[in-house]
C-alpha cells in the first residue's frame, strides 16, 4: 500500500465513521445540545472531563464555549476539569488519580449543570467517578463513547457512543460532536 493508498483510506474510513454516526446518533447530538442549551439559559455551567487525547477535546470544547465557535458573542460558561495542573497533581498524589474530577465537580458544580464526560472506551475510572458524583448532584451526565458505551453510556443521562471501535476515528467523531454541541448552544444562547 502506498503513502497516498493510507491516506485516502484512513479519510475514508473516518467518513464513514462520520455517516454511521449521523444516522444512530442523531436524537442523542440533539438532546445533549438542547440539555446544554437549557442548562446555559438557566445560569448553569458545563464541566468537560477525558483523558489524554479526550482531556484535549474537554478543553477545546470548553474554549469554544467560552471565546467564541462561529460569531463573537457573550461567554457561554464553561470549564474543562484538565487544566489546573496544581489540583490535578496534588489530587493525584494526595487522594488518587481516580478521583481527580469527581473532587472538582463536587467543588464546583451546582444541580441543573452539565458534565461532558469523554472516555473512547467508557471505562476510564476517573471519568466513572465522576459521573457518578455528577449524578449524585443532580448534574445531567452527557457521555461521549465509543461503541459499546462502557460502563459510561448506562450511568448518562444522555449517551453518545460514536459506532466505531478504532480510537482515532472515535475521536475525530467526538471533536464533530463537541462542535455540533458548541454550535447549537451559541444559536440558542448567545447575545
Amino acid at each position: 500500500m502506498t503513502d497516498r493508498d493510507w491516506i485516502s483510506d484512513s479519510l475514508k474510513a473516518a467518513s464513514e465513521v462520520f455517516a454511521e454516526t449521523a444516522g444512530s446518533c442523531r436524537d442523542e447530538i440533539a438532546a445533549a445540545s438542547a440539555a446544554a442549551a437549557d442548562c446555559i439559559k438557566a445560569g448553569g455551567k458545563l464541566m468537560l472531563c477525558g483523558n489524554g487525547g479526550s482531556a484535549a477535546d474537554a478543553q477545546h470544547i470548553a474554549a469554544e464555549m467560552t471565546v467564541k465557535m462561529k460569531r463573537v458573542r457573550s461567554p457561554l460558561a464553561a470549564i474543562a476539569l484538565t487544566t489546573n495542573t496544581s489540583l490535578l497533581t496534588a489530587q493525584a498524589n494526595d487522594l488518587g488519580f481516580d478521583t481527580v474530577f469527581s473532587r472538582q465537580i463536587e467543588s464546583l458544580g451546582r444541580e441543573g449543570d452539565v458534565l461532558i464526560a469523554i472516555s473512547t472506551s467508557g471505562n476510564s475510572p476517573n471519568i466513572l467517578r465522576g459521573a457518578q458524583t455528577a449524578r449524585g448532584m443532580g448534574i445531567k451526565v452527557v457521555g461521549l463513547t465509543g461503541r459499546d458505551g462502557g460502563k459510561l453510556a448506562p450511568m448518562s443521562d444522555i449517551a453518545i457512543s460514536v459506532p466505531s471501535d478504532d480510537v482515532p476515528r472515535i475521536q475525530e467523531a467526538h471533536i464533530a460532536i463537541g462542535h455540533l454541541i458548541c454550535e447549537f448552544t451559541e444559536s440558542q444562547c448567545a447575545r
